[in-house]
């Protein structure tokens, strides 16, 4: 079964340019396209796709607004956001409005492609830049101000047992599925079910916002990632 995606980008030929490289492939299949964000807003819900692509900057409604509004819905599709501008601020936002993945737009088209498989696939994805970057924010003790509520960590981890949050450790030091599996010596799929329970328990979205939520917590402390993906 194709994944269906939506591409949003105020420019043409750079909109033009994804959906012809996202519908050459034969488990995807490009379901509309969208030149602003609240356009976007109107098609995720019309063609119900499976990732949207999104552009940051554009006219009418931007794709940090356009994220918050699409991942707010139920069952909502996953953002792969993507933009020319390697800033922080657009970083923390996306990740605040709900993204699943954040990639700058000069990716290899085979990074694009894994990228919108991996948060399909319910995972997460960052560029390199951007996770060094993120996790250097922790380090140097700034934060992203992602929960303004991290006071309240202590009795959200009351709901997890000792497995589960063992895992959120280690998912949050930027380990796979397979990492954590061999790190605890347990199957990759007895992790999946931890990071599933996990996630519901936490009422979060995805791995990002999970790591996100370690670091706050203190749960996990700062070091440079050996992985692109959270």
């Amino acid at each position: 079964m194709s994944l269906r995606v939506l591409v949003v980008d105020d420019q043409g030929i750079v909109r033009a340019g994804f959906a012809a490289v996202i519908d050459a492939e034969d488990d995807m299949t490009v379901v509309g396209e969208a030149a602003d964000g609240a356009t976007a807003v109107v098609l995720a819900a019309e063609l119900a796709p499976d990732v949207v692509v999104m552009d940051v900057r554009m006219p009418e409604l931007d794709g940090i607004a356009a994220t918050r509004i699409i991942t707010g819905k139920e069952n909502a599709p996953r953002v792969l956001v993507l933009t020319t501008f390697d800033l922080d601020a657009y970083v923390f936002d996306a990740l605040r409005a709900g993204a699943s993945g954040f990639l700058l737009k000069d990716v290899h088209a085979s990074e694009l492609l894994d990228g919108i498989r991996v948060v399909a696939s319910g995972e997460s994805v960052l560029a390199p830049s951007a996770t060094r970057r993120l996790i250097g924010h922790y380090a140097s003790g700034a934060g992203t101000g992602f929960r303004s509520d991290a006071e309240n960590g202590p009795r959200e981890l009351e709901s997890l047992t000792g497995s589960q949050r063992n895992v959120l450790a280690l998912l949050a030091s930027g380990l796979n599925n397979a990492e954590i599996a061999a790190e605890l010596d347990i199957t990759v799929g007895t992790v999946k079910s931890h990071v599933n329970a996990l996630l519901r328990k936490l009422g979060l979205r995805d791995r990002v916002q999970a790591t996100i939520l370690a670091y706050d917590l203190g749960i996990t402390r700062p070091n440079p990632p050996g992985a692109d993906h959270l």
